[in-house]
């Protein structure tokens, strides 16, 4: 039952985290497919070309996606004082959030139902 002091539990935590420097935006107002489109063009891609690809990629999801990896690049010079020439982008997937729904009014009183959906994006960079 149990397992050992307090502190003890939580050191044993602690050195299981996960020390890869990561930007995480919640309730971002994009869908996941959408999203997935922009992380599948810069995945294993080093930070500089990834940042070129986002800049002059139409999507709308590529907007928020940049910012998102310019808040990692600061997440890893100033958390973990590593290089941002040599980071990469080791992993990112954008997971389903939320879907707020609305109601579309349509001919004869009928009613259609309308779901903006959300999506939950991580970045996790890490150095060559």
């Amino acid at each position: 039952m149990a397992r050992g002091h307090r502190s003890q539990i939580k050191r044993e935590r602690n050195e299981q985290r996960d020390t890869r420097p990561s930007a995480k935006i919640s309730y971002a107002r994009v869908s996941v497919q959408k999203a997935c489109f922009v992380l599948d063009a810069i995945r294993g891609k080093d930070v500089t070309t990834a940042l070129g690809i986002l800049a002059y990629n139409p999507r709308y999801a590529s907007t928020v996606i940049e910012k998102l990896l310019k808040s990692a690049i600061a997440n890893a010079e100033n958390n973990n004082g590593m290089n941002a020439a040599n980071l990469y982008i080791e992993e990112c997937y954008a997971n389903k959030g939320p879907t707020m729904k609305r109601i579309r009014p349509r001919a004869q009183g009928r009613a259609y139902r309308i779901e903006k959906r959300m999506s939950h994006i991580t970045i996790v960079l890490n150095e060559r």
